[in-house]
């Protein structure tokens, strides 16, 4: 598994990208191919170390991020959230992971699927409007996320709201 570690504003010393290499290939090899890769982002946000992981594999993307005054113990829970995923969603994902991948990890019985219950559908109208716009309807109607039709592409765009309080844009990728 191919892993990149970036960091901003700050330094990563040499004998965590080691232990990072060796904990992702040792933890999470067992479910992805050697094609996968993995992206560790860190930052510091007052005292704590801020880790975020993101594997992709296969068309898919897992992604987990963790807070921890130690950079060691976020990379671990990280870890340990991705794999719940898996592990919770199993049935649905194991065709697109290794084969292998839950022969090896799972001591213990797993559900074999979690269904999903849409209880509503909504309809609305959708007005071309820009982000600021599209932000601005979201904080009023007091919701997390908001989706809207992009004024300047003539996309569907969703926004929604960070748990760190800043704003986010999902924009369609027709590449």
């Amino acid at each position: 598994m191919k892993t990149t570690i970036t960091a901003k504003k700050m330094q990563i010393p040499q004998n965590f990208t080691e232990y990072a290499e060796k904990r992702i290939d040792s933890r999470l090899g067992k479910f992805f191919g050697d094609e996968a890769d993995a992206k560790i982002v860190l930052s510091e946000i007052k005292t704590q170390i801020v880790l975020e992981l993101t594997v992709k594999y296969n068309s898919m993307i897992y992604r987990s991020e963790r807070s921890a005054e130690d950079k060691y113990v976020a990379l671990d829970d990280a870890i340990d959230k991705i794999i719940r995923q898996i592990r919770k969603n199993k049935t649905k994902i194991e065709k697109k992971l290794k084969d292998t991948a839950f022969k090896e990890a799972f001591a213990y019985p797993v559900p074999d699927s979690v269904d999903y219950e849409v209880i509503k559908h909504k309809k609305f109208k959708m007005r071309p409007m820009d982000i600021d716009e599209a932000i601005l309807q979201m904080n009023m109607l007091d919701h997390e996320f908001f989706m809207f039709t992009n004024a300047t592409t003539g996309e569907i765009n969703v926004v929604y709201k960070r748990a760190d309080g800043n704003y986010s844009v999902l924009e369609p990728d027709n590449a």
